[in-house]
């Protein structure tokens, strides 16, 4: 449905207003006026044609109409007219002013409506105004008192649409935020996995290349691992994204993120592909936090995947370090340079944002004495 707009309503209120102080003065309808009244003429139309005309602009010119408003009944009175009810028009100026401008306009606008009506009762004789002598102090009240209530009234509803509307924003923004922390995240998990899978199976595949004519047992076993690595990659893949499908399908099963405590095959996987890798356990292991539990998990995996790819190492070692308030993770191998030496570098950016998303820290380096080490600490004081 189309909106009205304000000036036509003010319009109508005008003109109402102007034919039903004509129609009083006609007819003799309503209170009585000045004594003696001449009879209705051109002039008295054009009189309440200006009253409809203020009154339509009332919300744009609200100071000038209360003062347009307030002289129309003195002239109209003056000029004899009859009937009193145009002495309405400064109570509608007067509330539209306090409405559309506050309480201090509002107050002028007493001010100046008790002042037009103070002069009608010390210039017309025998007037009463809208029902007691002037200058009506109840009834200008009463006017003010609706326009301010009405004006707190908008505020306020401004106020809370404001508000709502903030609010609104914030929750897209936050939606936001967390679509690109989700993508990102996938994007991390996708790519350790992958990166992992793609590594070994390079290594694998290389193996079963040299030996596959001379020693066909040990290229078949080469062969096997490449296909069962590639089937837990790509499963992996799956459950990764399974979990877009399943936040907007809470029904749907959720495959648990890989933990610690899950490192076998991992570790198996990795010594299948030629490297040799020795697990210490320092401290007493213990349930970790979910999202530190993954975060190791997954440092772990891509730096003996970035071992495998670039270092030309034989053997890593691997310690976990269970500390009461954190946990020390260490992968140092016996190669000849940096793990991470692609173009991008993300294998190390990518460890480093998980730990410092987790308030740990995460340092990559060559070894003083010999390879390239990996060192991660990441707090545990939320364990549950």
């Amino acid at each position: 449905m189309r909106k009205v707009p304000p000036v036509v309503t003010d319009l109508g209120v005008g003109v109402a207003l102007a034919v039903l102080v004509l129609t009083a003065a006609w007819t003799g309808w309503g209170p009585p006026g000045v004594p003696n009244a001449r009879e209705v003429d051109v002039a008295a139309i054009g009189l309440t044609a200006v009253l409809a005309g203020a009154l339509a602009v009332r919300r744009r010119y609200p100071s000038a109409v209360v003062i347009a408003a307030n002289a129309l009944p003195l002239a109209w009175l003056l000029a004899e007219y009859p009937g009193r009810l145009i002495t309405l028009a400064p109570l509608i100026a007067l509330y539209t002013a306090t409405v559309h401008r506050g309480w201090r306009q509002g107050i002028a606008a007493v001010a100046v409506t008790g002042l037009g009506m103070t002069l009608i009762a010390l210039t017309v004789d025998g007037v009463s105004v809208v029902g007691e002598p002037p200058p009506n102090p109840e009834v200008v009240f009463t006017a003010y008192v609706i326009g301010i209530a009405v004006h707190y009234r908008r505020e306020l509803v401004s106020a809370l649409s404001g508000q709502h509307a903030r609010e609104a924003q914030a929750r897209e923004e936050r939606a936001r935020r967390h679509a690109v922390e989700q993508r990102l995240r996938i994007a991390r998990d996708v790519h350790d996995i992958v990166g992992h899978a793609m590594a070994t199976i390079s290594v694998q595949a290389g193996v079963a290349i040299h030996v596959i004519e001379q020693r066909p047992d040990q290229a078949l076993r080469a062969l096997t691992a490449i296909k069962k690595i590639s089937d837990e990659g790509l499963a992996d893949v799956k459950s990764i994204l399974a979990t877009l499908h399943a936040e907007d399908d809470p029904a749907l099963p959720r495959t648990p993120p890989p933990r610690l405590d899950q490192l076998d095959p991992l570790l198996d996987a990795t010594r299948a592909a030629g490297l040799r890798v020795d697990l210490t356990v320092h401290g007493d292991e213990r349930p970790l936090p979910a999202a530190v539990d993954l975060a190791a998990y997954r440092i772990v995996q891509e730096s003996l995947t970035n071992v495998l790819r670039h270092a030309g190492a034989r053997t890593a070692r691997l310690d976990l370090d269970y500390e009461p308030t954190r946990l020390a993770i260490r992968i140092r191998d016996d190669g000849t340079g940096p793990t991470d030496t692609g173009s991008t570098g993300r294998g190390i950016a990518g460890m480093r944002e998980r730990a410092t998303a987790l308030s740990g820290q995460l340092t990559a380096d060559v070894h003083p004495d010999g390879g390239f080490e990996v060192r991660c600490v990441l707090p545990t004081q939320d364990e549950s």
